[in-house]
């Protein structure tokens, strides 16, 4: 892990602006792109299909080489002021070595997803570049251009206010934080411990979400973890959605085990939040400066422009 660098926030989004539509993992129905081309169009934007966004090459949308390739187009092309990526799955680590290859300050646009894109999330912190951890253009196109949730997105994008408030859970604990805002999926960031794209610093606001991992493989990242001392520095953790998992014979449910795990931790932390593999997936400025409260009666967290 390398020190801490200042953090670029992209420039908002204006009418008329290209935002490009990538697909760096897994391949995607093209009515889904279809669709969220029009909804991007509806709100002002220019959409930007890239050669290699609706292809297919097993269970990935092109080779490992075209989907560089589209990458680099539309970091290259000063045209483009955002970078939506279609879906996730699996696929974009590949990408990591080559794409780091290239100038930080081609990467001074926003990208925009979640669950695989965490990979990528990681390479624009370490090109000192705030990201935007939302839904993309699989779920904008399946109508999540309905939800708030898309509608605080599109604001972030534009330059409105980042932060977001919940209730309270059962198993927060309360406490106050500020740090640099780091994280994504749990898997993926499982994969870059230790890495040059390994990126949670002492003193950083952690935030975790994943589908479809039993929770004794939750558990053993979270020791690799902790093994590697990130909890003994941290400064505060938001746990969002889980999904898709079963109960074990040790735990009825990740949050009961996580619970557990962090015990001997005083950090504050937050569970239950509203952002992962859900519909409504609320939108976090990752590299950003969060400043985070943790009470009695619920959860606030705001950010630094």
């Amino acid at each position: 892990m390398e020190v801490s660098k200042e953090i670029v926030i992209p420039a908002p989004l204006r009418n008329g602006d290209r935002v490009a539509i990538v697909s760096p993992a897994s391949k995607i129905a093209p009515e889904l792109i279809d669709a969220a081309v029009g909804q991007l169009g509806r709100e002002g934007f220019e959409p930007v299909v890239m050669p290699h966004a609706k292809g297919e090459c097993g269970s990935f949308s092109a080779s490992a080489e075209a989907r560089v390739a589209d990458l680099r187009k539309a970091l290259e092309d000063e045209s483009i002021k955002g970078v939506l990526c279609s879906r996730g799955g699996y696929g974009a680590v590949h990408l990591l070595y080559e794409l780091d290859r290239l100038p930080e300050t081609m990467f001074h646009k926003w990208l925009i997803g979640f669950s695989d894109i965490t990979a990528l999330h990681a390479l624009w912190r370490r090109k000192g570049v705030a990201s935007l951890h939302a839904a993309m253009a699989k779920h904008i196109g399946r109508g999540a251009g309905g939800f708030a949730c898309y509608e605080k997105e599109i604001g972030i994008l534009r330059g409105g206010e980042a932060g977001f408030s919940c209730d309270a859970h059962k198993f927060n604990f309360n406490g106050s934080a500020g740090g640099r805002l780091v994280g994504g999926n749990l898997a993926v960031l499982g994969g870059l411990i230790g890495t040059r794209f390994d990126d949670i610093e002492p003193g950083c606001v952690l935030f975790l979400e994943d589908i479809a991992e039993p929770i004794y493989k939750v558990e053993r990242i979270l020791w690799q973890l902790r093994l590697r001392g990130v909890f003994d520095r941290l400064g505060g953790l938001l746990i969002g959605q889980f999904t898709e998992y079963r109960p074990s014979a040790d735990h009825a449910s990740v949050e009961e085990m996580m619970e557990r795990f962090f015990r001997p931790y005083s950090f504050p932390r937050a569970y239950g939040l509203p952002m992962g593999h859900i519909e409504e997936n609320a939108p976090l400025l990752l590299g950003a400066t969060a400043h985070l409260e943790v009470a009695d009666n619920g959860v606030k967290c705001g950010f630094e422009f």
